[in-house]
């Protein structure tokens, strides 16, 4: 089994052209989208038309989420962006019929999927919009977290949300990956795979991240990409602070 998973999009497309682009050439045609499609960026609208067109399926992060359910628990920069990324795409009798297709497909989008002995969801199984799963749980996990999450795995569960690509085994052991293709191969036991983000990293590295799947190894590969491109965009949307933008060059 061979397939690339993607995650936390966030409506850059440069970044996201980019990451197929890098699909592509290495031959995968399976790909998966772990959520977050839209929120903080500048083209919500490219972003949903091409994950609809490229991958096998996606699953709901939780700023796809708001644009639906409402954003009152982001931070400003979020709550802005989602109501103007709403404002973009929600359908009406003048907007175009892209509208309704893209409304529709953001509104239909599930909630974790399974393909085998593999989970993926977006935050994490014991709330997939909200809960975040970091490496430094491995040495607080307040409350059993770890041991709760990892009884819901069969073999190997994929998430984002974080935006921080990290393996973490059921014998709490870590595996960070750096550099520009870095593989960890999963042996006996469990696995929790945070898969990083194409569209906004924050582990320092401003590069795109995705990862492939192959068999039993995951492999970490980052992409660089027009970054100057995308913060321009954002600096001449008023509803997208400018800092969106600014984050993206330091990869935080």
């Amino acid at each position: 089994m061979r397939f690339a998973v993607i995650s936390d999009l966030h409506s850059n497309i440069e970044a996201l052209t980019a990451v197929f682009d890098d699909i592509d050439q290495r031959g995968i045609t399976e790909i998966y989208c772990l959520g977050d499609v839209v929120g903080y960026g500048p083209d919500p609208e490219p972003c949903i038309d091409l994950v609809r067109e490229r991958c096998r399926w996606t699953i709901r992060g939780n700023h796809d989420e708001a644009l639906f359910s409402g954003a009152d628990r982001f931070n400003p920069y979020a709550r802005s962006a989602i109501h103007w990324t709403r404002d973009r795409i929600k359908p009406g009798f003048f907007r175009p019929k892209k509208n309704n297709e893209r409304w529709e497909f953001m509104k239909e989008l599930p909630i974790k999927k399974t393909v085998g002995e593999f989970s993926f969801i977006h935050g994490s199984p014991r709330d997939p919009m909200n809960e975040y799963i970091y490496r430094e749980d491995v040495f607080f996990n307040a409350e059993g977290k770890l041991a709760a999450i990892f009884d819901t795995i069969d073999k190997a569960l994929f998430v984002g949300h974080t935006h921080l690509p990290v393996v973490i085994t059921d014998d709490l052991k870590t595996f960070v990956p750096t550099g520009d293709e870095q593989e960890c191969r999963l042996r006996g036991g469990k696995y929790i795979v945070n898969v990083g983000s194409v569209g906004q990293p924050r582990d320092r590295d401003p590069k795109a991240c995705w990862v492939e799947v192959d068999g039993n190894v995951v492999r970490y590969r980052r992409v660089p990409y027009d970054i100057d491109a995308v913060a321009a965009k954002i600096r001449k949307i008023d509803s997208l602070d400018e800092v969106l933008g600014n984050r993206l060059f330091d990869g935080m």
